[in-house]
């Protein structure tokens, strides 16, 4: 297989930029709409010319043209040609490469199977669902027997529960195939979905590289602009109620929250995912928190508040439209909900 190593690139916006992929690891590219993460993904595939250097396995690629480089490449659009059916649509590359007709037959019946496309095999782009499309897409970039694998922003097109259930069986088919990749995402919970590490470029340069958590946890001021400050809670008390959850208590703030693990040291929520309310929220009282306005920042399109429980302080972010409609001032009483499924914690283990 192949890690990957890019030594001070330059390319439009992208700025001396060096970063190394390791052999079979799956790394997430993230950050904003034109932070310069296509550029590089073209630079590795060689589409593009550049200064600096692209090393596979410490050597040297930049004279190898992009059809040796041994790279699949999902892009964002997927370019299904629609006068081919699935079966033809895989077969591309390798009948461009002249390989034997039964060693195209071969491989493309193994990636149908992979995919669990076989059924969908005579069916041509316009009678497939977004999912389908995208399995095509993907298997046809595996057609070659790929060493890396870039995918730019592949699920951007399709809706939450397609693009769940695929990245979920996506990252054990990696794992399987143990192929080196790139995804690139402007989504911080897919990035911490998918990645072991997650490299954020922020305007052509690498602001921070480190496992979701540490990116979460421990940003760097430029990182804190892109995925936004979280609240982070300190933990007083543990107690462990089963099944994978634990309750803790944060001051005046008792939570429950998702983990194997008994001791949790921090817990945090990013501002936006915290459901304020101006009456008391129906169903169980679990996670739900009392507290008092105690600033109110308006944009032209959010309200940032800050909440005030007992010696906590939560920050909220929420559209303008839903504020305006609750006819909120500083000092009244709210209710906050913080769902289990988008606290963060950092264990004693971490």
């Amino acid at each position: 297989m192949s890690s990957i190593t890019l030594k001070n690139i330059s390319k439009y916006v992208c700025k001396d930029v060096n970063l190394e992929i390791f052999d079979k690891e799956l790394l997430v590219l993230l950050g904003p709409n034109g932070a310069g993460k296509s550029t590089l993904l073209n630079i590795i595939a060689g589409l593009i010319d550049y200064e600096g250097s692209v090393l596979f396995d410490n050597k040297p690629v930049d004279m190898l043209p992009a059809n040796q480089r041994r790279i699949g490449y999902l892009f964002q659009e997927l370019n299904l040609f629609p006068h081919l059916d699935v079966s033809a649509n895989i077969a591309y590359g390798l009948k461009m490469q002249k390989r034997p007709k039964n060693e195209i037959k071969a491989r493309v019946e193994e990636l149908l199977q992979i995919m669990k496309i076989k059924h969908l095999s005579s069916r041509y782009p316009k009678e497939l669902s977004g999912g389908e499309k995208q399995r095509v897409a993907l298997a046809r970039a595996l057609a070659n027997s790929p060493l890396i694998l870039l995918l730019d922003e592949p699920m951007n097109s399709l809706d939450y529960r397609t693009s769940k259930y695929l990245r979920t069986e996506f990252k054990m088919l990696q794992k399987r195939l143990g192929i080196t990749t790139i995804y690139v995402t402007h989504n911080f919970y897919e990035a911490e979905e998918m990645a072991e590490r997650i490299a954020v470029l922020d305007k052509g340069r690498v602001e921070q590289i480190g496992s979701p958590k540490e990116i979460f946890f421990h940003p760097t001021e430029a990182v804190n602009d892109f995925i936004g400050a979280p609240n982070i809670l300190n933990c007083d008390y543990c107690n462990r109620l089963g099944f994978g959850l634990v309750e803790v208590k944060c001051g005046d703030i008792t939570l429950v929250v998702y983990s194997e693990r008994e001791k949790i040291k921090k817990v945090a929520i990013l501002p936006e995912d915290i459901y304020l309310s101006d009456a008391r929220p129906p169903g169980p009282d679990v996670n739900r928190v009392i507290g008092r306005l105690s600033e109110i920042e308006e944009s032209s399109s959010t309200v940032c508040c800050t909440v005030t429980t007992g010696k906590n302080s939560l920050k909220v972010k929420l559209p303008k439209e839903i504020f305006v409609g609750m006819s909120l001032s500083s000092g009244d009483e709210v209710w906050l909900i913080l769902a289990p499924r988008k606290l963060k914690i950092i264990t004693g283990g971490e």
